[in-house]
């Protein structure tokens, strides 16, 4: 994997190395030339949450989308066919630095979601945070129609959450509690609202927030302006059709600019990272 564009300074001595672990003599030079592989700590390192300054923002909301050169999130209705090795070690270092992850009901029908791991590479460092074994699975859903024998619901590390609004069906939030999920109410009426919902989820102690999609969720939470940060996988593939798009929905009013913080590649796939400005 080759940094394109500088990590952070703070993180730029200890994401870099050489191979076999060693530190580099040059280590911005050593990422130029490609060192392979970084370890899940380099990339842990890398992708840590910002350490909010005195009157910053917390929590911190982060999208973790994939994408084809000609825009589309998915291929035959999933992801996966889209993404490499090198993504999915992105994505479960984004899951692991987590206090829980967002994601749409629709995604979890989807991509036939399994709750998150627990993954002894990070333990260490999840208990130093002060976070559970694994972010637990927040699923927005206005109508709770879930299927509640997945093992998302059955075998999940810790509960997994619903978040979903006050005029919810109550057989349905009974339903829900009943197979061990956690409800939050997050919006007065049938749906969830965002900028609740990022409330709702930091008064249970998470602020280290992940979203995976769908697009129609990532649509929402941008129309909110809720999304501090968005990683983004470039995949250098072309698909056609009429796949979605990371994000879905109404378009905003006045179009959203973030700066690019990084950029690495690894075989033609472009691993990108935008903060918000």
């Amino acid at each position: 994997m080759r940094r394109l564009f500088p990590v952070t300074d703070e993180t730029a001595e200890t994401a870099v190395r050489a191979p076999g672990g060693a530190a580099g003599n040059d280590g911005v030079k050593g990422a130029e030339e490609g060192l392979g592989e970084w370890s899940l700590a380099e990339l842990a390192a890398a992708y840590a949450y910002p350490v909010p300054e005195p009157g910053g923002r917390l929590p911190w909301l982060r999208a973790n989308m994939v994408s084809t050169l000609d825009g589309a999130a998915q291929h035959d209705g999933r992801s996966q066919p889209i993404s490499c090795a090198a993504d999915m070690r992105i994505f479960g270092t984004l899951r692991a630095l987590a206090d829980v992850v967002i994601v749409g009901a629709e995604t979890v029908r989807q991509e036939g979601y399994r709750p998150a791991r627990v993954r002894a590479e990070f333990a260490q460092a999840r208990a130093a945070a002060g976070q559970g074994p694994a972010p637990a699975i927040a699923v927005v859903s206005a109508g709770l129609d879930l299927d509640y024998g997945l093992p998302l619901f059955t075998s999940p590390s810790v509960p997994t959450l619903i978040l979903t609004g006050a005029a919810a069906a109550p057989d349905r939030i009974a339903a829900a509690e009943k197979a061990g999920a956690r409800v939050v109410i997050a919006g007065d009426g049938v749906g969830v609202d965002p900028v609740r919902a990022v409330q709702a989820l930091a008064e249970l102690g998470h602020t280290r927030l992940l979203t995976e999609g769908g697009p129609r969720l990532l649509g929402q939470l941008v129309a909110a302006e809720v999304l501090d940060e968005l990683c983004l996988t470039i995949s250098p593939m072309l698909t056609a059709g009429d796949a979605q798009r990371i994000a879905g929905g109404p378009s905003v009013a006045v179009p959203k600019r973030f700066e690019l913080v990084s950029l690495l590649e690894e075989e033609g796939f472009l691993f990108g990272r935008y903060r918000r400005r």
